[in-house]
């Protein structure tokens, strides 16, 4: 029988790019239903018993295997958006999904800008607060400000469109949203980091379409790196790991996002990126995590097609450490739950050091 063993030091050693006991598994999230599904129960509601669903996170976690939980910070910043219900689950359950709002956002001009007058004490650190109490010594916490990072949160507040007109016809605008958005997570990311048993933050951004980048490199490079460089800066003085989430084709700034001082990159799209490629290029200064096809493995394909593209990877990927099994985005409520158990069993069966497959 496979012991499945959780660890924080495993992905620790794996996200410093060398070798531990065995490849890490690893997700930006995995959807409730799913954990639900693995538990045989359904998980308990984060607003309604907080403490319930944190014990919930950690029991998911040491079963399936993770070494960690990711817990996060909620931000009182609005997400401007539309709920759209549609067959969303494996077995064609209906659900809500919310999309980000594409034309026009809550900032529209200078005089909106009091509506970004938020505080750090409007924060919400209540379920980082109890995962640092309860989280076992052999798992540790991840965390982010919910709901999107720098970039996502200030075009979300002003539309897509319109923050991208205003980049030309309003570039003052657009570089205070930026400031005032910025500045305010970097503080939830000073105050996370104080808790007890964080080691480290998963931030997801998006930034890039499977084509390319959404905007001009020259715009992350003015608005946006600054603000995560300091996050780098501060995982340095606290011992800390930083991976960071964008899906899409990032060629241009790989190398920007590397001098961040970010210690993986996730989620390595197979449509967008050459993973073997992306390694080539990053071996020994970046870990790689994630790459499990989610538009047909994971969710059309047969368990024993899983089985053999989670192979593959470790063949490829894990000599020398620097990677860990993940899904291409994350764990949706589409995936069947026999094929997200087969990518597990993958990695206990195969993913042990020294790789021999």
């Amino acid at each position: 029988m496979i012991e499945v063993n959780p660890d924080f030091e495993r992905l620790r050693t794996a996200l410093l790019c060398r070798e531990p006991d065995r490849v890490p598994l690893a997700e930006l999230k995995v959807e409730e239903e799913i954990k639900s599904k693995f538990l045989g129960r359904p998980m308990r509601d984060p607003k309604e018993d907080p403490e319930g669903y944190i014990r919930d996170e950690i029991e998911f976690a040491l079963k399936a295997g993770y070494d960690y939980i990711r817990v996060g910070v909620i931000s009182p910043i609005p997400m401007p958006g539309k709920t759209v219900e549609g067959e969303y689950g494996a077995d064609g359950s209906v659900r809500a999904r919310r999309w980000a709002e594409q034309k026009v956002g809550f900032i529209r001009d200078e005089d909106d800008l009091e509506k970004l007058d938020f505080t750090i004490d409007q924060f919400d650190f209540t379920l980082l607060e109890i995962a640092s109490r309860l989280v076992p010594p052999e798992l540790k916490i991840l965390t982010a400000v919910k709901g999107g990072g720098i970039f996502e949160r200030t075009w979300m507040s002003m539309g897509f469109e319109n923050f991208c007109i205003n980049l030309i016809e309003r570039p003052r605008l657009v570089e205070e949203v930026f400031r005032r958005i910025g500045e305010l997570y970097l503080q939830a990311y000073e105050k996370a980091a104080e808790y007890p048993n964080v080691a480290g933050f998963w931030i997801g951004d998006d930034l890039a379409y499977s084509e390319g980048l959404m905007v001009s490199p020259e715009v992350y490079r003015r608005h946006l790196f600054p603000f995560y460089e300091a996050v780098g800066d501060l995982c340095r003085r606290r011992d800390m790991v930083f991976i960071f989430h964008t899906d899409g084709r990032v060629w241009e700034i790989l190398e920007d996002l590397i001098g961040l001082g970010i210690h993986a990159l996730h989620p390595i799209e197979p449509k967008a990126m050459d993973i073997a490629e992306v390694r080539e290029r990053t071996r020994g200064r970046l870990c790689l995590i994630g790459n499990i096809d989610l538009s047909y493995t994971l969710t059309r394909g047969t368990p024993r097609e899983v089985e053999e593209e989670v192979k593959e990877r470790i063949r490829t990927l894990a000599p020398g450490g620097g990677y860990c099994v993940g899904s291409s985005n994350s764990i949706t409520e589409y995936v069947p739950l026999e094929n997200f158990n087969a990518m597990r069993w993958a990695v206990f069966k195969y993913g042990r050091y020294p790789i021999e497959i």
